[in-house]
């Protein structure tokens, strides 16, 4: 696509998720993966109502070149971007699910949601660990999602909410809904025991869809 398409389709799709209560007021940020940089919503924007215009654009060194401020938390995104070569598209939302997990003190902090579906390994991948809490913008923060990031495809952060990557803006998102669904059906099982999916049948999602 190119990148007129995708100022549109960055647009829409954030609004889609607006609309369905995955971010609220200007809660979350979302940006794209182009030939010359990248595009990133801007700072205090609602994903709801974004111009495809303003949204703004970063250079390859993530330097702002163009369109309203970034985001100010543009550091997540490029943590993610250079640990993973493979990375298309970044999305951080404050849904409330997944942020819910990220509240839980007594979770596994290396991987807190079993994989209850084949969905969610489909679409998240095999671990998702939760980074220590750092106040919004705090660009410390960068360090350790980095890190992270090299390892999984998505992270979420302490008591603040989940960053998801994926091969494109559409796979992203897909992957970030995916994300809150598991995080809700996990809050509805713990306690009950549930059947997770075993070693073997994650390792056969993973080789049979990536």
């Amino acid at each position: 696509m190119n990148e007129q398409e995708l100022r549109l389709l960055l647009a829409e799709l954030a609004a889609s998720l607006f609309a369905r209560g995955y971010s609220v007021g200007s809660a979350g940020n979302i940006s794209v993966r182009l030939s010359d940089g990248y595009l990133i919503t801007p700072t205090n924007s609602s994903l709801g109502r974004l111009d495809p215009a303003r949204l703004a654009k970063l250079d390859a060194d993530f330097r702002h070149v163009g369109g309203d401020r970034p985001s100010k938390e543009v550091f997540m995104h490029r943590a993610f971007y250079q640990a993973r070569e493979d990375a298309g598209a970044v999305v951080h939302l404050h849904s409330t699910c997944a942020t819910a997990v990220s509240c839980l003190p007594d979770v596994d902090a290396s991987n807190p949601i079993p994989p209850l579906t084949p969905y969610f390994v489909m679409r998240v991948g095999r671990q998702m660990p939760i980074i220590p809490y750092y106040r919004p913008g705090d660009a410390a923060m960068e360090p350790a999602i980095n890190t992270a990031a090299r390892d999984a495809r998505a992270v979420l952060l302490a008591n603040h909410g989940p960053v998801v990557a994926g091969k494109t803006l559409t796979d992203a998102v897909c992957a970030a809904e995916e994300l809150e669904e598991a995080a809700k059906l996990f809050l509805m099982v713990r306690g009950q025991s549930p059947r997770s999916l075993s070693a073997a049948q994650v390792d056969d999602l993973l080789r049979t869809f990536g």
